[in-house]
């Protein structure tokens, strides 16, 4: 049996405003303590990069069909629920590292990040990608956790569903590849990245529900080891063991 490694994964922060009143309020995707993420700033993202995908799409020739000008295909544009994720984690990170006095320790480039997202580097996805990862750099993790029976199984289940797994090979076959010291780390990031989210009292808006960051991926983008963001629920390995 050959199981496909894992990958880490990337994704976005800020873009909040002070609040004052109920954590239910029309136009708010997430609370942070006393601070929300608007749904338009989640629009705003998303717009700017949808803009700048209009701006540089080749226009076809008359005699040429639309899609056939040769040009790269455009990049896969972020969810809502992505923006909010990593806006949500993004201020987390920064009251954490303010509390707790963290410093980063590696400066993530924007122009690292632009390329491998395909996003232009004066744009706020990229920027906001850059900045959560430079400050997640920062904040200590502990020392590695092994997965418990029922995490292993819920890792083998979300790996075979995205084909990284053959459906014939058992939890203990899978265990032995999969459990090392990449998987513990994750673990040990989850665990620390989870304590934070519910110290600094996370909301999630329903429609993003359940809204979960992935620490670590099978290869085609399936979460395997997920930080749940305000309410949880997912078949990702997530902090609820």
């Amino acid at each position: 049996m050959r199981a496909r490694r894992l990958v880490a994964v990337a994704s976005v922060a800020v873009g909040l405003v002070a609040l004052s009143g109920c954590r239910s309020e029309p136009g708010v995707a997430a609370y942070v303590g006393d601070q929300r993420i608007t749904e338009d700033a989640v629009t705003h993202i998303l717009d700017e990069l949808r803009d700048d995908a209009a701006a540089s799409t080749p226009t076809p020739a008359p005699d040429q069909p639309a899609g056939q000008s040769g040009a790269p295909a455009e990049p896969r544009l972020p969810t809502r629920a992505d923006v909010v994720r990593t806006l949500v984690l993004g201020k987390v990170c920064q009251r954490l590292s303010a509390d707790k006095g963290y410093r980063p320790l590696s400066q993530v480039p924007v122009e690292q990040v632009s390329q491998q997202l395909g996003y232009p580097t004066d744009t706020a996805y990229p920027q906001r990608v850059a900045e959560l990862y430079t400050c997640l750099s920062g904040v200590p993790t502990g020392q590695p956790v092994a997965p418990t029976e029922q995490e292993m199984i819920e890792l083998v289940k979300a790996g075979k569903e995205a084909g990284a797994i053959p459906q014939e090979v058992t939890v203990e076959q899978a265990a032995t590849q999969l459990d090392g010291q990449q998987l513990r780390t994750a673990l040990a990031t989850r665990n620390a990245l989870a304590e934070a989210v519910e110290g600094y009292d996370v909301t999630v808006n329903p429609r993003y529900r359940p809204l979960a960051f992935p620490v670590l991926s099978f290869t085609g983008d399936v979460a395997a080891v997920s930080v749940p963001l305000g309410e949880s629920g997912s078949d990702a390995v997530t902090n609820d063991a």
